[in-house]
């Protein structure tokens, strides 16, 4: 995409950064301190500096998000190992290959909410996932399926992790902070679909209701696909019972088991749930 700029009488930090490249090659130039500072990655990557990457990394997705024109997203988390249907005989587990149909719920739910997205105008309620295998692959493939954008939030693990090839390229994003991350997953966040998964699944959605239900983020529709699933792996109800939530709080979820199921809630509450900010 074409890059915004204001318009100033000073020179372009780009100008500098080529002309830098042009001088006398003497000891002094040489010098790691001459270096220009933000083009300086040895300095960039000092403890220090740690402020300034996580400023960088808030400030550069919403940037480039803003000037696609991206006004609100439909939120998709879930396991990179659950397999799509026709690979679930490669599946480390019986019952992971039977969660492989929660893949195609996701596939087919990214795809409904982008072809309602396409018929506003493509601006609102753009899917964005991890950006990585699963669950993740099926949210974007569904939005390209659809002939739609979709947004991918991925991030530097110590074993290697591409982007899926289905999140759109100009709207692919790579982290270093989890936290940050977490942050674009929700800052424009017009409902959260929570699929079965691992911890980095659980993780997200545990902070997504924690900033809920502390009143740090507008109520959206929050749905967990698969009851059977949720229900094996955490009991709400004992929460509630033993006074460490309210009642009240069990009603922030609702179960689906359907994309055609979640699309019909999504579509009955959108109406009441604006563009959100955890700022």
């Amino acid at each position: 995409m074409a890059r915004h700029r204001r318009t100033h009488p000073f020179r372009d930090s780009r100008q500098d950064i080529e002309t830098a490249r042009d001088i006398p090659d003497t000891a002094q130039t040489r010098a790691p301190s001459y270096k220009l500072a933000f083009a300086d990655e040895a300095f960039m990557e000092r403890e220090e500096l740690r402020p300034v990457r996580l400023q960088l990394e808030l400030l550069k997705p919403q940037l480039l998000m803003d000037e696609y024109g991206v006004e609100s997203t439909v939120v998709l988390f879930g396991g990179a190992r659950i397999p799509e249907p026709e690979k679930k005989a490669q599946a480390k587990t019986p019952y992971l290959a039977e969660l492989s149909r929660y893949y195609d719920e996701a596939r087919r739910f990214a795809r409904m909410v982008t072809e309602r997205s396409l018929a506003m105008g493509g601006k609102r309620d753009i899917v964005v996932t991890g950006g990585g295998p699963g669950v993740m692959e099926a949210g974007n493939r569904g939005a390209q399926e659809a002939g739609g954008i979709s947004i991918g939030l991925n991030i530097v693990l110590p074993h290697e992790q591409a982007p899926n090839a289905y999140v759109t390229p100009d709207l692919c994003f790579n982290f270093h902070y989890f936290a940050i991350r977490k942050m674009h997953f929700l800052m424009r966040a017009n409902a959260i679909c929570v699929f079965p998964g691992g911890f980095g699944t659980l993780d997200e959605m545990f902070e997504s209701l924690t900033l809920i239900q502390t009143g740090r983020m507008k109520p959206v529709p929050f749905l967990l696909f698969g009851r059977a699933f949720w229900e094996r792996i955490i009991n709400w109800q004992a929460l509630a019972d033993a006074g460490t939530i309210g009642p009240d709080d069990l009603k922030l979820i609702t179960y689906v088991e359907t994309a055609e199921e979640a699309f019909e809630v999504f579509c009955a509450a959108e109406g009441a749930c604006g563009d959100q900010t955890t700022s």
